[in-house]
């Protein structure tokens, strides 16, 4: 298969079209090419095109950031002579004089499929600056490595944040064209854009579902995206950074795992197939003990679950990390009624609302925690019309 860079690279008629034209490039370290070239020094290396500037956001253009929440400066980069702007540093919409940098923003960004995945909210903001500058964008797309499952609530309104961009649930199985267009059709936006597809994305089939698992290598997008189990389970374990739980940052399988160092994985486990077992479907489940080098109980020793989805029993369709997640929140709550589970921090630049709630685009997903006469059933039917209704929605913007 042909990612849109790949496309762009080797068929010159598509870059007639920016010929003459200043072009500037959104990207970070998982923009590369079949042979690991990164895209940026690729599109410097083409004759007829005039790189003239480039962005990059959470985690910086070629991945300088390991943690959460540490911002990038704007630097000149040293080979190509080019400046490069961040997007996760004093600014986190392009600013004007960032805007006259370019006539053409060609964005290459590897998404993981998740609503709250800052990349998105990038996205919306430079198509929302394309519009208002009088700029074009192209989306140079790539694979949605989790392909087309829905799961979770939608963003509430009001909601709206770094880590929400609009009304998407949790898992939204687009792609960042398909997103663009979802983007520039409900907020309305005037601008030249267009998507340059992929060739050959199948992302129904096995073993990848979604990902070319054996065609394409995988890189980072961020330090703690390691792999495509990381990426399944992320929906999920993402919620864990609004949490006191330990996402397995700090150890050689972040978000794959949790937990914590006063934690009984087994009996959370077993709390967790008593509440609702149909939502442990399509992977495995392991007690473990792990010990973070770094960020939250770092040193200490954590007991914990890690979550497997890359063996024979993984089962894409029936796997559910959100409502897995969920879970195993509502077995601690319901085995420690008075455990310090939400973290209160500042959270993507975010001081008045609790982390758990930005994340979740509102506070349903809180409240049913905590509301110790809530059932599974009840989280069941606030989500699964959500998915319908969003279902029915991206119909009109998938292409593939």
């Amino acid at each position: 298969m042909k990612f849109g860079i790949d496309r762009l690279a080797s068929e010159p008629e598509l870059r007639r079209a920016l010929a003459g034209r200043r072009v500037a490039l959104l990207a970070h370290p998982a923009a590369v090419m079949p042979d690991l070239t990164h895209s940026l020094d690729a599109l410097a290396a083409l004759p007829d095109l005039r790189l003239s500037a480039a962005f990059g956001p959470q985690h910086g253009l070629r991945g300088d950031k390991q943690d959460n929440m540490v911002e990038s400066p704007d630097f000149l980069d040293p080979q190509l002579g080019v400046p490069v702007f961040s997007l996760y540093g004093k600014v986190r919409r392009p600013t004007a004089a960032m805007m006259d940098s370019f006539d053409v923003l060609l964005v290459d960004l590897q998404d993981l499929g998740c609503r709250i995945y800052t990349f998105i909210t990038t996205l919306r903001y430079v198509l929302e600056a394309a519009a208002a500058h009088g700029k074009a964008v192209w989306i140079l797309d790539r694979p949605n490595p989790v392909g087309r499952p829905i799961e979770g609530t939608r963003l509430a309104p009001g909601w709206e944040s770094f880590v929400g961009a609009g009304a998407l649930p949790m898992r939204h199985g687009l792609t960042m064209g398909e997103l663009a267009h979802w983007f520039v059709a409900t907020l309305r936006l005037s601008l030249d854009y267009q998507v340059v597809t992929m060739l050959d994305w199948q992302p129904l089939a096995g073993p990848g579902h979604g990902w070319p698992l054996g065609e394409r290598e995988w890189v980072n997008p961020s330090p703690n995206a390691p792999n495509l189990s990381m990426a399944r389970c992320y929906a999920g374990t993402v919620m864990l950074e609004g949490t006191t739980l330990s996402e397995g940052r700090g150890t050689t399988r972040p978000l794959e795992l949790f937990g914590a160092p006063d934690l009984d994985a087994p009996a959370v486990l077993r709390e967790m197939q008593r509440i609702a077992p149909r939502w442990l479907a399509g992977c495995r489940l392991r007690p473990c003990w792990f010990e973070p080098t770094f960020h939250k109980h770092v040193g200490k020793l954590c007991a914990g679950v890690q979550v497997h989805v890359e063996g024979a029993s993984y089962a894409h369709e029936a796997f559910r990390p959100w409502r897995l997640i969920a879970a195993a929140f509502k077995a601690i709550r319901r085995l420690h009624p008075d455990y310090a589970l939400w973290r209160d921090f500042p959270y993507e630049y975010e001081r008045d609302r609790l982390a758990i709630d930005l994340i979740n685009g509102g506070t349903q997903l809180r409240d049913w925690v905590d509301d110790p006469a809530a059932t599974a059933a009840d989280l069941d039917a606030l989500a699964a019309v959500d998915e319908a209704i969003w279902r029915e929605e991206r119909e009109s913007v998938l292409l593939y």
